[in-house]
C-alpha cells in the first residue's frame, strides 16, 4: 500500500519536469546567426585595425595636406559616424569624417567619449556588445590618426537611445551611429 503514494508523487515529478521542458523557450534562428555572425565580426576587428594603421600614412602631398587642413579646420565640432546594419566596419565616408574629427580633437586638445549605437532589431545584449565593438573600432581607427588613446573612453547604449523613433529602414540606419561627447 505505500508504493501508491510514492508511485504518485514520482508520476507527478515526471509530468512536471515533462511540462517544464516543454515549455522551455527555443532559441530563434535569428540568435543561431547570430553565433556565427560573431566570429564573422572579430574577423572584420581585426580588419578594422590593419586599415586603421595602414591609412595613416596616407601618401598625401603637401598641397593635397594643407587643402585637407583648411577642410578640416572648417569643422567646428565633432561630427557623428554612421554604420550598415549589423556591422562595426568603418566606411569610407566615417573614415573620412572620423579624419576631420581627428583633426578637431587633436587641434583643441579635448578628451571624448565615444558612444556606441544600434537600430533596434536584435537582442538588448547582442546590441549593447554590437554597440561597444563600434565604439571600439572608432577609438582605433582615431588612435591610429593620431589622438592619444587616454583621451578617449568609449561606452555602448545599443538600441536605448534612439536619434529617430520610427520603423522604418531609414530611422534604423540613422540609428546606428557612433556620436562623440567632449569631456572637457
Amino acid at each position: 500500500m505505500q508504493l501508491k503514494p510514492v508511485f504518485k508523487l514520482t508520476l507527478l515529478l515526471a509530468m512536471v519536469l515533462l511540462l517544464a521542458v516543454g515549455c522551455a523557450k527555443k532559441p530563434k534562428a535569428d540568435e543561431a546567426n547570430q553565433v556565427g555572425q560573431t566570429d564573422m565580426q572579430q574577423e572584420q576587428v581585426a580588419d578594422v585595425n590593419e586599415q586603421a594603421v595602414t591609412e595613416q600614412g596616407n601618401g598625401l602631398s603637401q598641397d593635397q595636406s594643407a587643402m585637407s587642413s583648411t577642410i578640416s579646420s572648417a569643422v567646428s565640432s565633432l561630427q557623428r559616424i554612421h554604420f550598415e546594419y549589423d556591422q562595426y566596419v568603418l566606411t569610407a565616408a566615417a573614415r573620412a569624417t572620423l579624419k576631420d574629427n581627428a583633426d578637431y580633437i587633436n587641434a583643441k586638445g579635448v578628451s571624448i567619449r565615444i558612444e556606441g549605437h544600434c537600430d533596434e532589431r536584435g537582442s538588448d545584449e547582442y546590441n549593447l556588445a554590437l554597440g561597444e565593438k563600434r565604439a571600439l573600432a572608432v577609438k582605433n581607427y582615431l588612435t591610429s590618426m593620431g589622438v592619444p588613446a587616454e583621451r578617449m573612453s568609449i561606452i555602448s547604449y545599443g538600441e536605448e537611445i534612439p536619434l529617430v523613433m520610427a520603423n522604418t529602414e531609414e530611422a534604423w540606419a540613422q540609428n546606428r551611429r557612433a556620436e562623440f561627447k567632449e569631456l572637457n
